[in-house]
């Protein structure tokens, strides 16, 4: 818009339609009739006074700051549009999962296995062959310090989870010490469940430890029924409280059908247990992750440690696999190792 010549006289009658558009007075009078009063008439010839200072205002700072408001504008446009984009990119993208992630079941390859030289004469007996389940180690209070073992044992069906990672710091002369806390769950969801706790200095070594503890600590879960003992075991036999720190946990039984009523922690222990109906109950501070999950821990591991009438049979004594099979392991280890390498070098 041009300059606006303020000399110009301002008529004494203009048309109210006229004098209410601020454009046509900023063009036609000029910036002099501000606060000046003037006659305006409708189109029913009846006059009347109307003061044009604000409608000038209103004008003048309109042609000067019309550029302003453009580019507010598109501003203003400019960030609507990012915003419809962000939102529509964010429905499109799959949701990732939380920090607690589902790992693959553990398939080891054929040359792992291989690779694999037990150091322990239970170790040698299940490569071999001779012990094909973890029962016969449970009857028998065998222990377990390979965690091999328990991947030959139960195979590709054993999973496992982490639970959670926290940073833990100890005070030393020369600063705070910051490492890392892995919490993970293993089990095969059919009887079998272990957990493994593990700090370390890088996060990837918290893991790989704590999924080692947890495979030598799997531990058997005994299942029952509610009411009538049809079809197969689907909750735990009876009442059982676990405790760790100031976290209780109760499991009670549940009819077939009402699930796992439970917090999102035990929860998923309870799945990996492979126990399908139960009510829990919890008290304590719960939500330090790391005694809510032992608590869990410790009922299931309670179950086999109350004998029902089912117990109370006549208990007929086997011979121990180290007695059974006592010619094999009395080999010397040196020379089975040599063997070993020489396959894995042929």
């Amino acid at each position: 818009m041009g300059e606006v010549d303020d000399d110009r006289e301002v008529p004494q009658d203009i048309p109210l339609a006229e004098a209410m558009d601020a454009n046509w007075i900023l063009k036609n009078l000029g910036k002099d009739a501000i606060g000046k009063r003037v006659e305006v008439h409708q189109p029913s010839d009846s006059s009347c006074s109307t003061n044009l200072s604000v409608t000038l205002i209103q004008s003048i700072r309109g042609a000067t700051n019309n550029g302003g408001e453009r580019r507010r504008e598109r501003r203003i446009r400019a960030r609507r549009e990012r915003r419809v984009r962000a939102r529509l990119r964010r429905q499109r993208r799959p949701r990732r999962p939380r920090a607690r992630r589902t790992r693959r079941p553990s398939r080891r390859t054929a040359e792992e296995e291989e690779k694999w030289v037990p150091v322990t004469k239970l170790g040698r007996l299940v490569k071999e062959g001779k012990i094909r389940s973890l029962e016969q180690i449970y009857l028998h209070s065998l222990p377990v310090k390979e965690h091999q073992i328990v991947e030959t044992l139960l195979g590709p069906v054993l999973k496992d989870e982490v639970m959670k990672i926290m940073p833990v710091q100890k005070q030393t002369r020369a600063g705070q010490r910051t490492r890392f806390k892995a919490f993970v769950v293993v089990g095969d969801g059919s009887g079998h469940v272990g957990l493994g706790v593990k700090c370390s200095k890088e996060v990837a070594t918290a893991i790989r430890g704590a999924i080692i503890l947890a495979k030598l600590s799997v531990i058997p879960v005994r299942r029952g029924y509610w009411g009538n003992k049809i079809g197969k075991p689907h909750t735990v036999p009876c009442k059982v409280t676990g405790k760790c720190g100031s976290v209780t946990v109760r499991l009670v039984p549940a009819p077939r059908g009402a699930g796992i009523v439970a917090a999102r922690v035990p929860k998923k222990v309870l799945q990996f247990a492979g126990i399908e109906d139960v009510f829990t109950s919890s008290r304590g501070s719960t939500k330090t992750l790391g005694n809510f999950v032992k608590a869990t821990f410790d009922c299931l591991l309670k179950t086999y440690g109350f004998l029902t009438p089912d117990f109370w049979r006549e208990t007929r004594f086997t011979k121990s696999p180290f007695q059974e099979y006592t010619d094999l392991l009395a080999k010397p280890t040196k020379s089975l190792v040599l063997e070993e390498v020489e396959k894995i070098d042929a």
